[in-house]
């Protein structure tokens, strides 16, 4: 158990982000000693080769590649172990049986080693949500249109709708919390991973401008949706994530939604709004939503690619410099940097430049980043 737990020490200590501007004003570090690689090597083959091999390479997904990791980096996640900066009872008391020039030579050994080269076996395709979403999204024309845009009188337009929501709601949907259509048992087959993608290509889209509908009237609507404003957004154009977008949807699908409230949806926000409306006031509500101009809610064609290249600001740019602590992620396995990356954006880790860059995205945005790294040569 022992042997297995300081292996275990070093897998969770290699996902990290340095601020590089702390970096910069922070004084040079002093020179790392010397390490005996011979006495690290006799410590891998004791208690670490059980998950990591005496090669550095994992044993089993979600295990990292130890080998040519950066030393400063896994001396310092170490000592946060150590120093109770990093939460793990068994990991702290472990830390802190070793001698500095155990941990020191361990860690040598393995920064000595070569990286582990990828093979057909290690690799696979790199996942990429919108990509995947847009194949997807073919299941959904026939109702909502090719590009989300619905023609279709009493059926949502889905183009540029918030992400979280648009979950949410198929969630919704196949919980029995809304109101069916037989169409919706397709959604039954969707995985989690296969929902965002879904609803990040569709959140993509350009909103369609709408004309007046045949009912309500769009000036009479507009004071009586001040109240929704502070949730759903100025004219109905959200910001946050959660909350949907009115602008450009279909007016019919809007008076039915409304309606809705609390009979077939339940939100007690909504319900206490709502409640008192009559009928030509939801109708003019909806008329003015209706013609609103909307926007698409992501950019998910680019999304990744650019949440990579802030990556690589620090993992790229600096993964080189031995005086940074900056762990290289090229060719690390993928189910570990998925796990990581997770840990991070759900707080289980500290850092607050990694929380800050990772708190935003879902598990398919964390699947697509750690499958381009995963899939790049180590180095």
């Amino acid at each position: 158990m022992k042997h297995l737990m300081f292996a275990v020490a070093l897998s969770v200590a290699l996902i990290g982000c340095a601020d590089k501007e702390k970096s910069s004003a922070a004084p040079t570090p002093e020179p790392l000693q010397a390490a005996d690689v011979n006495a690290g090597k006799v410590l891998a083959e004791r208690d670490c080769k059980g998950c990591h091999g005496l090669d550095g390479r994992g044993t089993a997904p979600g295990i990292p590649d130890l080998a040519a990791q950066q030393e400063r980096y896994l001396l310092a996640s170490i000592a946060e172990y150590k120093g109770g900066k990093r939460t793990h009872a068994a990991l702290k008391e472990m830390a802190e049986q070793m001698s500095e020039a155990d941990v020191r030579n361990v860690v040598g050994y393995y920064a000595g080693l070569p990286p582990i080269a990828s093979t057909p076996e290690t690799s696979a395709p790199v996942f990429l949500p919108y990509e995947n979403g847009k194949t997807l999204a073919s299941a959904c024309t026939k109702c909502h249109g090719a590009d989300g845009n619905t023609t279709t009188p009493g059926v949502p337009s889905i183009a540029g709708q918030q992400l979280r929501y648009f979950v949410v709601a198929i969630q919704e949907y196949l919980n029995g919390v809304r109101k069916t259509d037989p169409m919706h048992s397709l959604l039954r087959r969707l995985s989690k991973l296969d929902m965002e993608s879904l609803a990040l290509y569709f959140a993509s889209q350009t909103p369609a401008q709408r004309g007046a509908p045949s009912f309500g009237d769009p000036a009479a609507g507009e004071p009586l949706t001040a109240v929704c404003g502070g949730c759903h957004g100025p004219r109905g154009v959200s910001t946050d994530a959660a909350t949907p977008n009115l602008a450009g949807q279909d007016a019919s699908y809007l008076v039915n939604a409304i309606k809705a409230y609390p009979k077939s949806r339940r939100h007690e926000g909504m319900e206490a709004y709502v409640g008192d409306l009559g009928k030509a006031d939801i109708e003019n509500i909806a008329a003015f939503y209706a013609i609103q101009k909307s926007r698409p809610a992501e950019k998910g064609q680019t999304i990744v690619q650019g949440l990579i290249e802030k990556c690589n600001r620090c993992h790229e740019a600096n993964v080189d410099n031995a005086s940074m602590a900056v762990p290289k992620i090229n060719g690390q396995d993928k189910d570990y940097l998925i796990m990581a990356l997770r840990a991070y954006r759900d707080d289980r880790r500290e850092s607050s430049m990694m929380h800050n860059m990772s708190l935003p995205y879902s598990d398919s945005i964390i699947e697509s980043v750690s499958s381009h790294y995963a899939n790049r040569p180590a180095g």
